[in-house]
C-alpha cells in the first residue's frame, strides 16, 4: 500500500486502542453528469479498510483538491482513524484563518471518510453509531420547472405520479439571470442591458406560478419555491405575503447571505416558512442560523460547514429550538454526501424534508450503492458505513473540468447591467 510519511510533530498525541492508523488521504475529482464531483479517499494500514467522503465544492474544486493533499493529509497520517472529532478540531484550527468554504469542504470529505471507516470497522452503518433510526425513511422532495407555467406544472405532475409528495417550483423568466428554470428570450427595447433579469416581473409572476398549480395540483401537495438568494429583505416580505394563499410549505433562501441578519424581521413578517443556509461555509454560520430565530428550516450543504460531525451537531441545536432540516443535495452534492444527509435524515427528530437528486446512470456507475428514490422516500443503507463505493476506473472515464457556473454568473446582471447575487 502506499503510504505518505509521517511528520513528528502530528503524531499520534495518546495511546490508541489498536494499530490501525491513516496512510494515505487523496481527493479524486470526477463528474459523470458534468458537474464536478469531489470525494475524499482515506485509506489505512488495514489492508482494503478505506473511507469515502464528498468535498463537492463545484466552483471551486481544484482549490478543494490541493487543499486536501497539500495540507490536511499531513495532519493525519500517521493517526488513529477514531479520534474523529479531535482530528477535525486539528484540520480546521491549524490553518489559523478559518470557516471558508474551500478549507471546510475539504475538512467535509475528511470528516465523512472517517465515519465511513468507523461504519466498516464497527461492521454497522453511520446511522447506527449516531444513535438509530427514529423514522424508516426520510421524505423526499424533486425540482419541477419549464419555459412556462404550464411546463412547470406539467413536471410537477410526472412528479406527483412517482410518488412525490413535496415538489418544488421555478418557472421561466426573461432574462439570462434567472434561476432554477430556462430563461426566455428578453422583449424588453428599453434595457440598459437587453438580456437583463427585472425583479418587479419575478414578483409578478410567482404569485401566478402558484395559483396555477393549486388549481391543477389541488390541496394536498406540499409546494416549494427557491428565490436563490435575489431579493432584499422588503421584497422577501411582499413575496411572502403574495403566497400566503397557496400555503408553501417552504420558500427557500430569500435574501443573500450578506443581508442574514435581517432574517428575524423578515421571518416575523413572513405568513410562509423560510428555508435558508445552503450558502453557509461553517459549523458557525449555520447555527448562527439556527439559534438566531430567522430560519424555519435549515439548508446548509452538508459537505461545505465540516462534515457529519458538523452536521449533527446543527441538527441537535435545531431540535432544541424548534428549527427543522432540510439538507442540500441537488446534483453538486456527489452519493457519498448525499448519504450522509439522509443518515442525519433518520436518526434526527429535527428532520423536516430531504432535497433529492435523480443521478443519471452513469454516476451509479462511478458510485455504485448510490442511493434512490422510491415514491419519494429515501432510505440508508444497512451495510457498513455508507455502504457506497467509487469505482476509480469508471471515475476516471469522467474527467472533471471547471464548472459553468462562473460563466452564467458573470451574466446575471439586472436591466441597467449591473450584477446580482446568482
Amino acid at each position: 500500500m502506499s503510504t505518505q510519511p509521517v511528520l513528528p510533530a502530528f503524531a499520534q498525541p495518546w495511546e490508541a486502542p489498536d494499530d490501525v492508523r491513516i496512510t494515505r488521504v487523496r481527493a479524486i475529482a470526477t463528474a459523470p453528469e458534468g458537474i464536478p464531483l469531489l470525494v475524499v479517499k482515506v485509506e489505512t494500514s488495514d489492508d482494503g479498510l478505506y473511507g469515502l467522503g464528498c468535498a463537492t465544492f463545484t466552483q471551486r474544486w481544484k482549490a478543494v483538491a490541493a487543499y486536501v493533499e497539500e495540507h490536511l493529509a499531513r495532519l493525519v497520517v500517521g493517526r488513529y482513524p477514531g479520534d474523529i472529532e479531535d482530528l477535525i478540531r486539528l484540520a480546521r484550527f491549524s490553518s489559523y484563518w478559518r470557516e471558508g468554504p474551500v478549507g471546510n469542504n475539504a475538512i467535509s470529505g475528511l470528516d465523512q471518510a472517517l465515519w465511513d471507516i468507523a461504519g466498516k470497522r464497527a461492521g454497522r452503518p453511520v446511522h447506527e453509531l449516531l444513535g438509530g433510526k427514529v423514522r424508516a425513511a426520510a421524505d423526499t422532495y424533486l425540482h419541477a420547472a419549464g419555459a412556462t407555467v404550464a411546463e412547470t406544472l406539467d413536471h410537477a405532475e410526472r412528479l406527483r405520479e412517482q410518488g412525490l409528495r413535496h415538489i418544488r417550483l421555478q418557472t421561466g423568466q426573461a432574462g439570462t439571470g434567472h434561476y432554477g428554470a430556462p430563461a426566455l428570450p428578453s422583449t424588453a427595447s428599453d434595457y440598459a442591458y437587453a438580456d437583463g433579469w427585472d425583479v418587479e416581473e419575478y414578483l409578478r409572476r410567482t404569485p401566478e406560478l402558484f395559483a396555477a398549480a393549486r388549481d391543477r395540483l389541488g390541496p394536498d401537495i406540499a409546494l416549494l419555491h427557491d428565490v436563490h438568494s435575489r431579493l432584499t429583505p422588503k421584497q422577501a416580505v411582499v413575496l411572502a405575503r403574495s403566497l400566503e394563499a397557496y400555503r408553501l410549505f417552504f420558500l427557500e433562501d430569500v435574501v443573500a447571505p450578506e443581508h442574514w441578519d435581517r432574517l428575524p424581521e423578515v421571518r416575523a413578517a413572513s405568513p410562509v416558512p423560510l428555508a435558508v443556509g445552503e450558502l453557509t461555509t461553517s459549523l458557525t454560520d449555520a447555527a448562527r442560523l439556527v439559534l438566531g430565530g430567522g430560519v424555519d428550516f435549515i439548508r446548509s450543504h452538508i459537505s461545505g460547514i465540516g462534515g457529519l460531525t458538523a452536521a449533527r451537531k446543527i441538527a441537535a441545536a435545531a431540535e432544541l429550538v424548534g428549527v427543522r432540516t432540510a439538507w442540500h443535495a441537488p446534483g453538486d452534492t456527489s452519493p457519498i454526501g448525499a448519504a450522509a444527509n439522509v443518515a442525519l435524515d433518520v436518526t434526527s427528530p429535527a428532520f423536516g424534508i430531504q432535497e433529492g437528486h435523480v443521478y443519471a446512470d452513469a454516476v451509479h456507475e462511478v458510485f455504485p450503492g448510490t442511493l434512490r428514490i422510491e415514491r419519494g422516500w429515501l432510505r440508508p443503507h444497512e451495510t457498513p458505513g455508507w455502504g457506497i463505493d467509487l469505482d476509480e476506473t469508471a471515475a476516471a472515464r469522467y474527467p472533471a473540468g471547471l464548472a459553468g457556473h462562473d460563466a452564467w454568473a458573470a451574466r446575471v446582471r439586472g436591466r441597467d447591467g449591473a450584477l446580482i447575487a446568482p
